[in-house]
């Protein structure tokens, strides 16, 4: 009975999921050359980016990974006119000397913008360039689990990309920012694309962990097996934001639950947070937020950790046995401490 279940399909198999082994066997030695021409189809619009100076840091490296800040990365044109999005890792230590080299050759300064704390992105600009080569991205939409990713980064600092190829594991990870992947993420491909077979571009690769948003959470995921990529498709807002000079942080609603039970009862409201001045109290039952059902605390840290500071939600709660709507201005969530990494630490799953 066990054997059954472990070998039972998502869904009853057709005649387009039946291949030959000739086929299989076309395809194991078409796949590298895919993989290529995937990469060579971003590669125009992939930078390689090196940091000078900054906050002091403690030298060398932590059970094998590059400290944040340390050596140099990736980066993707996002914009024409010298828009180049990037992972944060490397900007830490603010520092104050930043350079991308081009594809064709050409090396220039580039001054850090703005800044999205919820998924490890940061706007990058290059002054007094035009007409760079753009990437196509992949709808959200058309994204499923199991197709190709290729990780592809230049942080090495050789002619030829570095390239890792896997799966799209999940869709909608890090409270619905970002795609998990088994194609290696690592410090140098931080902030270069993942793409599809078709060389556009699924994401942003980023050092994200589901248990912390603190600036350094995340690479301990370093090759595990598990990786990130924010999707850009449809981010139009947040790339306008950062380029005002914004900096994007996780909203806060400002209550606790009670811990006997499963239920999302409010055990305490926060003093000056959106919660009180919205109006929430002690003992509301939330009920929905923007029409989302809530059943559980679990379900509402993830529906809250997918907004940001600023935007306002409709939170509906059971009080005295009637329904209750609230307005609520999400604020920035409180900062928390640096995380250390261990040396050799691997991420609990879940």
């Amino acid at each position: 009975m066990i054997l059954a279940i472990a070998f039972v399909s998502l869904r009853p198999l057709t005649a387009d999921d039946e291949v030959s082994e000739k086929d299989l066997i076309r395809g194991d030695l078409l796949a590298p050359k895919a993989f290529r021409v995937a990469a060579n189809k971003v590669l125009p619009s992939v930078v390689y980016i090196e940091t000078f100076g900054g906050v002091s840091s403690d030298s060398g490296k932590i059970g094998g990974i590059r400290r944040p800040g340390d050596g140099p990365t990736t980066g993707l044109i996002v914009s024409s006119d010298g828009y180049i999005v990037t992972s944060t890792f490397n900007f830490i230590q603010k520092p104050p000397i930043i350079t991308v080299h081009f594809r064709d050759g050409t090396q220039h300064v580039a001054k850090l913008i703005g800044r999205d704390d919820t998924r490890k992105i940061c706007l990058l600009k290059v002054e007094k360039v035009e007409d760079l080569p753009l990437p196509e991205f992949v709808p959200r939409s058309e994204l499923k689990v199991g197709q190709w990713a290729i990780s592809v980064g230049v942080g090495f600092g050789d002619k030829d990309p570095a390239l890792s190829a896997g799966i799209i594991s999940a869709t909608s990870r890090i409270n619905g920012r970002a795609v998990q992947t088994d194609s290696n993420t690592s410090p140098v491909n931080y902030g270069g694309p993942l793409i599809d077979i078709e060389g556009r571009v699924i994401g942003i690769c980023a050092p994200l962990s589901p248990q912390s948003q603190e600036v350094e959470s995340g690479v301990e995921w370093y090759d595990s097996g598990i990786g990130f990529a924010v999707p850009l498709h449809g981010a139009e807002h947040l790339i306008a934001a950062m380029k005002e000079g914004k900096t994007i942080r996780a909203g806060y609603i400002g209550i606790a639950l009670k811990r006997d039970g499963n239920e999302p009862i409010v055990s305490k409201v926060n003093q000056n947070t959106p919660a009180d001045k919205a109006g929430l109290k002690v003992g509301d039952k939330i009920i929905s937020i923007d029409g989302k059902e809530i059943v559980d605390g679990q379900q509402l840290r993830t529906v809250v950790g997918g907004y940001i500071e600023g935007d306002e939600i409709e939170v509906v709660v059971r009080r005295d046995d009637e329904e209750k709507q609230f307005k609520v201005k999400l604020a920035a969530a409180p900062q928390q401490g640096n995380v250390k990494i261990t040396p050799g630490a691997r991420p609990k799953s879940n």
